[in-house]
């Protein structure tokens, strides 16, 4: 059966947003939030102003900044804190955990260190069975979905039955959730996406159109799908929204934090530089692009685009001289 009660950690604007939807798809929700003052305007002014200003949120959506009470009745836990610190967060909340909760991931990327994708993070910690835990991706900017823009997303879980019922509980208005049992392909999609867009973001600030954009998005997305089939993904989860929608719409729109951050990089400022401007965050891909390059070459698989990304971002590589090598790679047969 869907889920009623649903616990959404983490309040930033995604976490935010999917706590909106599940709340006007008619489910009880009730937000975590790390910082007592954003609990506590969430409860009283139904806004966030920090993360998603101008947004009204609905009057039934409840906030804390205690975590027992926020899991004390939860059918379902949806993790939306960052990808890097997912582990550590969910360590803390393990003991708290309802023992036959849904645990529903929203980060996407892959562990520094680990090389562990989320649900594998989620698995190794808590000890629960893959057949617990579900994947949220798909073309899903916050801002948009916040603003009841049409959208649809992939909820992928390998328990078919359990993926139907969380559809069911998140289907709102302007939502359209679509159910996938590849969990690995999804998620190995919306973490290289964040790589991609990157470069895309770095693309536009070295000056570049809409024939560098397609080619970024199209190549990787053949890397990504390189690296996904190596680990068991169906290689059509690619060609959907998991895929290519998530990377049309984080690659080309100005509200996605990744292309922001890497059009900054291109522009010339500094990797310290860009995360002040962004307000002291980094971009997913930043991290990611180490962590996807280093899964990659443990596979033997080929990714010139997150092998020029790390370059970029953590061994001081200028963006405009990593383009000019990605040109003179060797010619080759577009799907080899």
């Amino acid at each position: 059966m869907a889920p009623q009660h649903i616990t959404v950690l983490g309040a930033g604007s995604w976490g935010t947003a999917f706590a909106k939807v599940l709340a006007d798809a008619g489910r009880d929700v009730t937000i975590w939030a790390r910082r007592p003052e954003i609990a506590a305007e969430i409860s009283g002014a139904h806004t966030n102003s920090g993360y998603l200003p101008g947004i009204a949120l609905p009057a039934g959506l409840k906030a804390t900044a205690d975590a027992e009470e926020a899991l004390a009745h939860a059918q379902a836990v949806v993790l939306a804190v960052p990808s890097q610190s997912l582990r550590a967060n969910l360590t803390g909340w393990r003991e708290l955990l309802p023992p036959d909760a849904t645990l529903v991931s929203l980060a996407k990327g892959v562990e520094l260190g680990t090389l562990k994708r989320m649900s594998e993070v989620i698995a190794e910690i808590t000890g629960a069975s893959e057949s617990r835990i579900l994947v949220v991706t798909g073309p899903n900017l916050a801002r948009e979905i916040a603003q009841e823009q049409p959208a649809a997303a992939v909820f992928a879980c390998v328990d078919h039955e359990r993926a139907v019922a969380f559809q069911q509980a998140s289907s709102a208005p302007y939502f359209r959730p679509y159910t996938n049992t590849d969990v690995v392909g999804a998620e190995l999609g919306g973490a290289c996406k964040n790589v991609i867009a990157l470069s895309c973001g770095m693309a536009a600030g070295l000056g570049y159109g809409a024939n560098t954009l397609a080619t970024l998005i199209t190549r990787g997305l053949a890397e990504t799908a390189r690296l996904g089939t190596k680990l068991g993904a169906d290689p059509l989860t690619f060609a959907g929204l998991a895929g290519v929608g998530d990377l049309v719409a984080t690659c080309s729109s100005p509200l996605s934090r990744n292309r922001t951050f890497g059009e900054r990089l291109g522009h010339g400022e500094t990797l310290e530089e860009a995360q002040r401007a962004a307000g002291g965050q980094v971009a997913e891909g930043v991290m990611s692009c180490s962590s996807i390059r280093e899964l990659a070459q443990t596979k033997g698989v080929d990714m010139p685009l997150a092998d020029a990304m790390h370059r970029v971002c953590h061994e001081g590589a200028d963006p405009r001289r990593v383009g000019a090598e990605l040109l003179g790679r060797e010619r080759k047969h577009e799907w080899s």
